[in-house]
């Protein structure tokens, strides 16, 4: 036998509307996550309660969840861009009200939950915390949403691929802004989401933009023009912790800790730090002044590009191919005064050596001491 929405609510058929929304409450207050409840459930009670009180009996079957997917596989391109559109309107419609319900509980300082979207748009749900915090969970799919305090995210962030009109666009003018348990969660930035924390920092998982190719759109058969969807985050005034950050994406920070970089990401930062092996493909560093670099991997020649360059405040471009093999040994005193501690085939990228802009706008300075000739030195040993 089916189970009706009135079954899920557990009630009869019949019952009031100040009956069916006192058995939700009761239920949510049951089943939310918060209060340990099964996540699932939580979502078909309020989908059980939204159904009712439209006047449908039955949830959706299956014929119908696909019916009314996200997803229009069957019509042609102009159709499934017009109705996609259609989509991103309404999506970036919920989020402006989640905006409006989220600033309203921080200047009254209250606490509130609340679920924004629908079941065929996907449910996203806002809670604005006693500390001032506004927690999300759910994927973040299009719209922008501008918030005075720290957000924390149980979800992903991707933005629209048919329209830029309605790009992801997500803007805390204090605090940070966290995914929880990124790596665990595999929780990801992608396909031209923006990020702007003003006064805080960000700490998130993978991080991934996109290009495609289209079609010329003067019709020329062969012809092709590549697009892309840059992921942007930004926290000028704090730190950028990621994982991996791949295919078109920029950041922009006074600090960025990260472990991979790979296809054409730029990284403009006054402190870099790079736990991973790989920095490849048209990568860029923009090293602020005053700032320095550190890599704590030795990178293998396929783990670092010769395409990959470092761009200084004033202009100057090194290929950071040529620290692979610049020895420390050869940079000048004044920079390395502690040249004994390191090993004379040691080359400037690896081994968390500080790698310094000052350094680097006077890399083909020499050294004005004379280098032992101790055996010791020769065979690489430290003294």
């Amino acid at each position: 036998m089916v189970e009706s929405n009135y079954d899920i609510l557990g009630i009869v058929e019949g019952t009031s509307e100040k009956e069916i929304r006192d058995a939700f409450r009761r239920l949510a207050l049951q089943y939310h996550s918060d209060r340990g409840g099964e996540n699932e459930q939580f979502i078909k009670i309020k989908q059980a309660y939204e159904d009712l009180k439209i006047g449908k009996k039955y949830p959706e079957t299956d014929i119908e969840k696909i019916k009314n997917s996200r997803v229009y596989s069957d019509e042609s391109e102009a159709d499934v861009r017009r109705k996609n559109q259609i989509l991103g309107q309404q999506l970036s419609k919920e989020m402006k009200a989640a905006e409006e319900w989220a600033a309203a509980h921080n200047r009254a300082n209250s606490t509130a939950s609340r679920l924004f979207g629908s079941k065929t748009l996907g449910e996203i749900e806002l809670e604005r915390k006693a500390n001032g915090a506004l927690s999300i969970k759910g994927n973040f799919m299009a719209g922008s949403l501008t918030y005075d305090g720290p957000i924390t995210m149980q979800g992903s962030i991707t933005s629209p691929s048919w329209t830029k009109e309605y790009q992801t666009n997500i803007h805390l003018r204090k605090g940070d802004f966290k995914f929880v348990d990124p790596i665990e969660n595999k929780y990801k930035i992608e396909n031209g989401a923006k990020i702007t924390v003003d006064n805080g920092n960000v700490v998130v998982g993978n991080i991934f933009g996109r290009k495609f190719r289209v079609e010329d759109p003067e019709g020329k058969v062969g012809v092709y023009k590549i697009l892309e969807h840059r992921t942007e985050v930004s926290a000028p005034n704090g730190k950028i912790v990621a994982e991996n950050v791949v295919n078109t994406v920029s950041l922009n920070a006074d600090t960025v800790i990260v472990l991979n970089i790979e296809d054409d990401v730029i990284i403009s930062a006054r402190e870099i730090l790079f736990y991973g092996d790989k920095f490849t493909y048209d990568s860029i560093i923009k090293l602020k002044e005053g700032g320095s670099i550190r890599f704590f991997e030795n990178f293998s020649i396929q783990g670092l590009s010769g395409d990959a360059k470092i761009e200084l405040e004033n202009g100057k471009k090194i290929r950071l191919f040529d620290l692979k093999t610049k020895k420390i040994k050869d940079l000048a005193d004044e920079f390395v005064s502690n040249k004994e501690n390191y090993a004379s085939d040691a080359t400037m990228v690896g081994h968390g050596f500080t790698i310094t802009y000052e350094m680097l706008d006077n890399l083909s300075k020499k050294p004005t001491k004379k280098q032992k000739s101790g055996w010791a030195s020769r065979f690489g040993f430290k003294n």
